[in-house]
């Protein structure tokens, strides 16, 4: 696919987003609530996905934009060491469950990434937090794969391409930080930061 062609389909399915802007709007305020009432994000994903889950927890516990405290949000793609250690003991198909078993509270929220919607441990992922009575958002791609209808929110991005899933997905999780940049920040905090 040429370059031209690339740009013109990233454009289109971005501009398709607005076909599911009942679900973003949902997914945000699921997350601005549970950020508000002092609970955490638990994130993750396969590969670019996990990749994205990685980049939305440094954005929550670092920062996006605006100097905030600091939010807890939890990538469960990032430790090597366990996430070794449950493929090996429990099989990859848990690395994820396992992890959201013993490091969820009530009222967390479990957000997984994945433009396929078919990986088993993204469902088993989702199934825990429905056993934890835990809410959960979807960011998934093509058709929504196996993974649909099993998250509490569903973010199903427009369109049949893996890729272009992946840049909305990115999208989607700036869009977030700036509602909570907008929620979060504040001048009397901003002012005690070195």
């Amino acid at each position: 696919m040429s370059f031209d062609a690339e740009l013109a389909a990233t454009i289109t399915t971005f501009q398709a987003l607005t076909m599911i802007r009942p679900q973003i709007d949902r997914a945000g305020g699921m997350i601005l609530r549970a950020l508000k009432s002092g609970n955490k994000l638990l994130l993750c994903g396969n590969g670019g996905s996990g990749a994205e889950a990685q980049h939305f927890s440094t954005e929550l516990v670092g920062r996006y934009f605006k100097t905030r405290k600091s939010l807890p949000a939890v990538a469960l793609t990032a430790d090597g060491t366990l996430l070794t250690c449950i493929g090996n003991d429990f099989g990859y198909d848990n690395v994820f469950a396992r992890q959201i078993e013993g490091l969820a509270r009530p009222g967390d929220l479990v957000v997984v990434f994945t433009s396929s919607g078919n990986s088993e441990n993204i469902l088993r992922a989702l199934r825990t937090a429905q056993l934890l009575k835990l809410e959960s958002i979807a960011f998934l791609g093509r058709d929504g794969g196996r993974t649909k209808g099993v998250a509490t929110c569903e973010l199903i991005v427009p369109g049949t391409s893996g890729r272009t899933a992946q840049e909305s997905h990115l999208f989607l999780l700036h869009h977030f930080c700036e509602l909570i940049d907008q929620e979060f920040a504040s001048q009397e905090f901003a002012a005690r930061i070195p």
